[in-house]
Formats: C-alpha cells, sequence, structure tokens
C-alpha cells in the first residue's frame, strides 16, 4: 500500500541547528570582546576585610601626640675651673638652695699660682714705695738747692745793680761793671734752666709714679681673678631647685667646661613634644592642645618650635595654661591632642591600613548590592587619629573597604564571598 512521505522541515535539520548555536556563540563572543566587563577581579571573603560607612560630619583638626613632662627651666652646672674632686656636700635627687655648696675640687696650680701673683704683687709694691720716697727726697733736694740758687741770683742781681751805678758815677772801671753784669746774666740763665730741670724731673717721676700704681693694680686685679678661680673650686647651686644628673665622682679629675650636673626649677612643668614632619608647616607657637589625668583635662599651649628635624620628627615646647597637675614627675609622659585648626563639617571615612597602600589617592567602594566592591580614585584632604577628610570621590552612605589593601594586588573589583 502506498503512503504519503512527509517533506521534512529544512530549517530544523541537523546541519542548520549546529550552524544556529555556533552563530549564537559567535555573536556571545564578539559582545563580551566589545562590551562585556574586562576588569581584573580578585575574591575576597567578607569576613577578611572591614567595611565603613562614608559620614558627613564634624572633623575636628587635631593629632594625638606624646609629650613628656620637663621642668620649666634647667641650669647647667659646669666646670668654671678645673680641679680634683675631693668631696660632695649634696647628693643628686636633693633640693639646692641658692648658694649651697654641692662639691668641692681641689687645684694645686691654681695655690702655686695665687702665690706667685701675690710675691709679685709684694715686689711691685716695694718698687712704688721706693719710687715715692725716691721723688720726695729728689724734690726736697731741688727746692733747697733753689733756695741757693734764689739767694745767689739776689746776690748777684745786687752787685750788678750797684756796679751800674758805681759806673755810671765813674767810681769803677768798665771791664768792674761788665764782670758783675756777666755773672747776674749766667746766675739767671742758670737759675731758669734749673727750674725748667726741676719740672721735668717732677713730670718724669710723676709718670713713673703712675706705672708703678697701675702695674700695682694690675698685679692686684690678677690676684683677685686667681682668688676667684680658687672660689670656683666650691661648686655651688646657683639658684633654687632640684639637683639633677651630678656625674662627678670623689677622685675624679674636671676639666675646664665639663658637665657637671644641672638643676631643675620646679616652680612650674613644661611637655617636651615630638611631632611628625608632616605637620611642620602646620604647626606654630600658640595651637592650642589638651590632656586627660586622673579625670581633669589640663590644657596646654605651643610656646617654642624647634626648627630642626631628627629621624622625620621634629620638637615643640608646650606650657600648661593654667598650672600642672600636682603629682606629675619629670620623664612621666602623656597622649596629648594638639589641635592644628577649626572644627567644621566634612565627608568622612574612618582611618584604616587602605592609606598605607594607597595614599589615600583611591579606595574600594562597595556596591548596594554587598556582592562586589570597585576601585574608585578620591581626594584626601586633612587626618586626625579618628578620620580622614574626603575632599571629592565618596558621598555620604557609602561604604568603602578601609582594611589594608596590600594582598589586593591593585585589581579593578573585589567579589565578596561569604
Amino acid at each position: 500500500m502506498d503512503r504519503v512521505i512527509e517533506k521534512k522541515n529544512k530549517l530544523l535539520s541537523k546541519r542548520n541547528i549546529w550552524f544556529m548555536v555556533g552563530g549564537i556563540l559567535a555573536a556571545l563572543v564578539i559582545y563580551n570582546i566589545f562590551f562585556g566587563d574586562k576588569s581584573s577581579k580578585l575574591n575576597v571573603e567578607r569576613e577578611k576585610i572591614t567595611v565603613e560607612p562614608v559620614e558627613k560630619d564634624v572633623f575636628k583638626d587635631y593629632i594625638a601626640v606624646i609629650g613628656t613632662v620637663e621642668p620649666i627651666k634647667t641650669i647647667y652646672l659646669d666646670a668654671v675651673e678645673g680641679g680634683r674632686v675631693e668631696e660632695i656636700l649634696i647628693e643628686e635627687g636633693n633640693m639646692v638652695q641658692k648658694g649651697d655648696e654641692i662639691l668641692r675640687l681641689s687645684n694645686t696650680d691654681l695655690i702655686l699660682q695665687i702665690s706667685n701673683n701675690e710675691a709679685q704683687v709684694a715686689r711691685a709694691i716695694n718698687e712704688l714705695r721706693q719710687a715715692r720716697l725716691q721723688m720726695q727726697q729728689q724734690q726736697l733736694n731741688n727746692e733747697s738747692e733753689l733756695i741757693d740758687l734764689r739767694r745767689e741770683l739776689d746776690k748777684q742781681r745786687r752787685n750788678y745793680q750797684n756796679n751800674k751805678k758805681l759806673y755810671e758815677s765813674e767810681h769803677i772801671s768798665y771791664e768792674e761793671y761788665k764782670q758783675s753784669k756777666e755773672q747776674y746774666e749766667a746766675t739767671v740763665r742758670k737759675f731758669e734752666l734749673f727750674k725748667k730741670a726741676q719740672k721735668q724731673d717732677s713730670i718724669f717721676r710723676a709718670i713713673q709714679i703712675r706705672g708703678l700704681e697701675k702695674s700695682v693694680n694690675r698685679l692686684e686685679k690678677s690676684v683677685d681673678v686667681v682668688r676667684d678661680k680658687l672660689e670656683n673650686l666650691h661648686v655651688k647651686a646657683p639658684v633654687n631647685g632640684e639637683l639633677a644628673n651630678l656625674n662627678p665622682e670623689v677622685g675624679e679629675v674636671i676639666n675646664y667646661g665639663n658637665r657637671i650636673g644641672k638643676i631643675n626649677i620646679l616652680d612650674d612643668y613644661k611637655m617636651n613634644v615630638e611631632i611628625d614632619e608632616h605637620y611642620i608647616a602646620r604647626v606654630r607657637r600658640g595651637l592650642p592642645g589638651s590632656f586627660d589625668y586622673t579625670g581633669d583635662t589640663y590644657n596646654l599651649n605651643v610656646t617654642k618650635k624647634y626648627p630642626e628635624v631628627n629621624q622625620g620628627k621634629f620638637t615643640v615646647d608646650m606650657e600648661f595654661s593654667n598650672h600642672a597637675p600636682n603629682d606629675i614627675s619629670i620623664g612621666q609622659t602623656f597622649r596629648i591632642k594638639l589641635e592644628l585648626g577649626q572644627s567644621k563639617r566634612a565627608v568622612l571615612i574612618p582611618r584604616g591600613g587602605f592609606y598605607q597602600s594607597t595614599g589615600g589617592q583611591w579606595v574600594y567602594v562597595v556596591d548596594e548590592s554587598g556582592d562586589f566592591a570597585t576601585k574608585r580614585d578620591i581626594r584626601i584632604g586633612r587626618q586626625n587619629p579618628q578620620y580622614y577628610e574626603v575632599i571629592e570621590g565618596l558621598e555620604p552612605g557609602e561604604k568603602v573597604i578601609v582594611s589594608s589593601y596590600d594582598n589586593f594586588n591593585e585589581v579593578d573589583k573585589l567579589m565578596l564571598k561569604k
């Protein structure tokens, strides 16, 4: 019996089906090449990261620094004169009053120097005494000789005047008159020369006396200086305070200029604070700070800034605004909140290890679904011990990964797995 043979659908032939499957796959490949997600990805376990929300709140511009208690002022004791330590009268750590003798030195060279200087002063004084005696004796001799010359002059004047009258009346010869006149004139010149010589001698001896007096004064001052040096062998406290760091030992030889110790003036205290050099341009005199101690808050101000940077840090001194705690000790440390500027509202993200990995230039922002986080560029401004100020790149309410990115190799997307 004949049977009608139905024609098969050519579109559903095996060959066409394979062509269709191949075309779909090719289209998927082409789409993925031009429009697919080509970003690098990394699977991350959610419990191994820290996610924090972005907030808009008041940003307090401060940094936390460590301050070390120091006395308000320290007076250093240096050896004004060298010598051997004979005795220590006050031990380190005790309170001293101005003028208290702390230790005693000995120096035989100084004693010999004083003896030599005193002997020189005695010789100079003796020479001065002899010079004055000679001056007085010479002055007496000159005055006696001057009396004799004045008498001789008067005698020659009278003789000359008498002979002049006698010559005019022709009772004596011209020769006799002339001799009396020459004798008188010679005596006048001799008298004048003697007066000049006496004056010059007086000036010379006065200069000699003044020179000897100056020499004696210099020697006496030299003796006083050496005696002061001898007094400096008794090291005394220049101010009231606490004797600290007394270095010498009995029998030790101390040279000139050596540091012996120091005296801490305990009328008040200050804080010596080390700050990271990153803030050197922002820290200035007058900035306030505070710390908590035994339930109270104590306020300070920056009073001195040291410009030198050592191992990435610089130093400032901070003094108490009102008063220091009663029971603090030198060397004690406190965590101080140093304010760098005024507080204001800003977009904030909590501090975290991501900053060390990115330098604050980008973060991973978690998608609203919570399934992945993508890399996004941001710009960070100021920072304090709790938050970073975000200038641009993030909005309040978004969530970011704040833990360290060291293991993420800067991939574009993190796939968050439970």
